[in-house]
């Protein structure tokens, strides 16, 4: 797997998304503070690999207005590029929001959306930078950003051509959303770019439900490169045993060298926050491909340890640099005298 040589690492594409939570434990239904961040999961990814060391930039659309502004901030101060941002100068222009409730067995964690008609709905080919399809590595973006509009899912699927074109790896993850679309919608569109998608994201069960495969999760994820010129595919494997309490792990097939690859599950991970997590499982993993000229044994090893440090912390975005995931990498392999600070 080569990357070539371009000024950008990584270019996502999605929505950005305005984060509304109750404090602690709070309920939505009853808090009257709201705490406010900034979330989308082609964001999280771009932000989660920008931390690692990477160049990275995101396309997306914001009003012009305040909000936009701070969304814009946020992003610039984690050192994600907005050099592909559009702005909504229209009176309607509005951010897509979602309130996230957070969970306490055996009470569930709750997410309620209010995203349709943002600015980001509007978003077609001929307002993106087309400088941007050759200046980057890769390209990565998701089924939710496919499923939000028929305008959007269009946009998209040119979108993928083009950075294939001008010779980006492209890298797509199925992030299978049951409010947006159904499992036959997506697989019918997800099949149809799966031609075009060098680095393949699908979980056990996405595999199973979605796009309808059988057998064991080493023979449903090689399937696919059986049938669509695949470079890597990754499955992700999360263990729930409370809100509070996860296990992490993940399974990856490179299609090159025919072998899989995986390592020790992380185990009884202190859960803070999951959201998130699985887009920093791809940041970690893409990362480690793209840092290390397509090693995919190195994708699984940042992608589980970039996750399982997404959990424990509050709100969308990763927050942990490359020394920091290093120094788990080093934790989760040693079975030596583990510090239970570092200071």
């Amino acid at each position: 797997m080569n990357f070539p040589d371009r000024p950008f690492d990584l270019v996502t594409m999605g929505q950005l998304l305005l984060r509304l939570s109750p404090p602690g434990n709070e309920r939505i239904a009853r808090s009257d503070v709201f705490e406010k961040n900034v979330g989308g999961a082609e964001l999280n990814v771009a932000v989660g690999a920008a931390l690692l060391g990477l160049h990275t930039g995101i396309i997306s659309k914001l009003p012009a207005h305040d909000l936009g502004q701070f969304m814009k901030g946020t992003i610039r101060s984690y050192g994600v590029s907005d050099d592909f941002f559009i702005y909504d100068q229209s009176e309607d222009a509005r951010v897509g929001v979602y309130y996230y409730e957070y969970g306490a067995y055996p009470r569930k964690p709750q997410v309620i959306y209010d995203r349709r008609n943002s600015s980001f709905f509007s978003l077609s080919l001929d307002e993106i930078d087309p400088e941007v399809y050759k200046s980057t590595k890769c390209f990565h973006t998701s089924g939710i950003t496919l499923a939000l509009s028929p305008q959007l899912c269009e946009t998209t699927i040119e979108a993928i051509k083009r950075f294939k074109e001008n010779g980006a790896l492209i890298s797509f993850d199925v992030n299978f959303r049951g409010n947006l679309w159904s499992g036959d919608e997506a697989r019918e569109t997800i099949l149809k770019i799966l031609p075009y998608v060098d680095v393949f994201f699908c979980s056990e069960s996405t595999a199973q439900l979605t796009f309808l495969k059988t057998g064991s999760c080493r023979e449903m994820i090689k399937s696919f490169t059986e049938e669509f010129p695949i470079k890597a595919v990754f499955a992700t494997q999360r263990t729930v045993h409370s809100p509070k309490s996860h296990d992490f792990g993940s399974l990856a097939y490179c299609a090159e060298r025919d072998a899989y690859f995986e390592e020790p599950t992380y185990e009884n991970i202190d859960v803070v926050d999951r959201i998130g997590s699985g887009d920093a499982y791809i940041s970690g993993a893409l990362y480690g491909l793209i840092h290390s000229n397509g090693d995919v044994q190195e994708a699984v090893k940042y992608g589980n340890a970039t996750s399982a440090m997404k959990n424990t912390i509050p709100g969308d975005l990763p927050q942990s640099s490359l020394k920091e995931i290093e120094s788990v990498i080093h934790d989760h392999y040693s079975t030596g005298f583990h510090s239970e600070m570092d200071r």
